[in-house]
């Protein structure tokens, strides 16, 4: 297992409705979730800085290419457009943060 930390920024405004589309998140898009390996998932928000946190097992490579090639996801993706600034560096590479300390 592998604990995952990342951020990304939302663009200003679009708080309200990031919320309350995850509110309504659809089934499909959670048992795509889940069934790829991605367990414990949580996302805060401070403003517009969103910071999210997961436990992908087998590890984070290999579940989130699981997520990736669903269709639920492609469409999930699409939709947030125009929410989010940028989830990703200038190489496609999730916004991730280096774990240095964790206690059971």
């Amino acid at each position: 297992m592998e604990r995952v930390c990342f951020s990304f920024e939302l663009f200003e405004g679009a708080e309200d409705e990031y919320k309350k589309r995850h509110d309504e998140i659809w089934p499909e898009l959670v048992e795509v979730i889940q069934s790829a390996g991605l367990k414990n998932y949580s996302l805060f928000r401070r403003g517009t800085l969103v910071i999210g946190y997961v436990e992908a097992h087998p590890d984070a490579a290999t579940a989130f290419a699981k997520v990736g090639e669903s269709e639920y996801n492609s469409k999930w993706s699409e939709w947030f457009r125009d929410l989010i600034v940028n989830q990703a560096d200038n190489h496609g590479q999730m916004l991730r943060f280096t774990e240095v300390w964790h206690l059971d």
